[in-house]
């Protein structure tokens, strides 16, 4: 049995899709699980213990260079792949987790005969819907990590498996089987261990301006943290993003704040060794919180319900504005969201740090797949 998983991006929707690829490799041990990602996103991916075979593609450097022979010859090679995917006796179902026209005709392109998505008032773009043959009722989850479990759990409720031995299945935290290498972990443990055994993580970035918190700000935070709790901060960045890492270092008088460069990988052994992580809805955010780091999130124009942390003890921090509702603005005349007091920001850190305090003893929430398995291993 053949199931084909398309998530394209981004970092952040791919981290909340692993659980759901989790419940399917846990419940179908002997399907074949493939999947489709932009270049950009796939680095997550790479060697995880629930994924047998990872299909990248990338659609933004095809569409920058479209008339180049050599894209045409990549977009060829591609679609030639995608398409042996569909046919065979084995393809058991496509599974769509984007929900966008163009994901929709990545899933088709298969050529499978099952393509399975959300109901379509859950679709990022409504029209995606021809694309499918089945459609799964969604909206009644709150979080998109429970809306993706809900696909996989009707795949795997079709393959004949009991709703009884669905729930046996299930593990009571969300599993996030990526696969750090050993090499990553040296790097992140030499780069942090001589400067800090407690520390915190700030991510000033975002990958729309709206979702920016001042970077000043960061930068006056990273004093209050090292004054009020003793903690230094690394400042993570991605590409792009060094000047506001930058910044950041430049408002903090007693220099508290790190600027640290870090892959994909890197930054998740990062995430499992901090005491805090406090950013925007943004990529690094999820998979801090996949990685059991406490996280205090900064939202603005998105849902913390729908996109924040997972864990009920983690804290966000937003302004409820008229506006708010169904937002998701990249751009906007007044960016009110985005402005919260240092005051409100540091009130959550202080009551994020109280709960770990509370709970000392207890064990990170580490997925159960990713400390049974290592990559090795498939």
């Amino acid at each position: 049995m053949r199931i084909v998983i398309v998530k394209l991006s981004s970092i952040g929707d791919v981290t909340h899709t692993l659980p759901a690829v989790a419940a399917l490799r846990r419940a179908l041990p002997a399907a074949r699980i493939s999947w489709i990602v932009e270049q950009r996103a796939s680095a997550l991916l790479k060697d995880s213990p629930v994924i047998d075979e990872l299909i990248e593609i990338d659609t933004r450097a095809w569409r920058a260079s479209l008339l180049d022979n050599s894209t045409v010859a990549e977009v060829r090679e591609k679609l030639a792949r995608i398409r042996s995917l569909g046919g065979g006796e084995g393809v058991y179902a496509v599974l769509d987790f984007q929900g966008l026209i163009k994901s929709g005709l990545v899933a088709k392109a298969t050529g499978a005969g099952r393509r399975i998505g959300f109901e379509t008032r859950e679709l990022r773009e409504k029209a995606s819907r021809v694309f499918l043959t089945e459609q799964i009722e969604t909206s009644r989850f709150s979080h998109v990590i429970d809306k993706n479990l809900a696909l996989a759990n009707s795949v795997i409720e079709s393959a004949g498996v009991e709703r009884a031995e669905i729930a046996s299945l299930s593990s009571s935290r969300y599993e996030f089987p990526i696969a750090v290498s050993p090499e990553d972990e040296r790097y992140i443990e030499e780069a942090t261990g001589g400067r800090a055994s407690r520390f915190a993580i700030i991510n000033p970035g975002g990958g729309w301006p709206t979702k920016l918190w001042p970077a000043a700000l960061y930068g006056q935070l990273a004093d209050w943290l090292l004054s009020k709790h003793g903690l230094v901060s690394f400042v993570t960045y991605g590409p792009g993003e060094e000047s506001l890492a930058q910044i950041v270092a430049s408002n903090s008088v007693s220099e508290a704040a790190i600027p640290f460069a870090s892959t994909l990988k890197q930054f998740v052994a990062l995430a499992r060794r901090a005491t805090l992580f406090v950013g925007g809805d943004t990529g690094p955010l999820h998979i801090a919180a996949a990685s059991g780091a406490p996280v205090v999130g900064i939202y603005g124009p998105t849902s913390p319900e729908r996109n924040g942390p997972f864990d009920n003890r983690d804290v966000t921090v937003g302004r409820d504005l008229w506006c708010r509702a169904d937002c998701h603005r990249r751009s906007c005349w007044h960016w009110e969201c985005m402005n919260i007091p240092l005051a409100a920001v540091a009130s959550a850190v202080s009551t994020r740090l109280a709960r770990i305090e509370e709970d000392q003893g207890e064990p990170r929430m580490l997925s159960p797949l990713l400390l049974a398995r290592s990559p090795i291993e498939r």
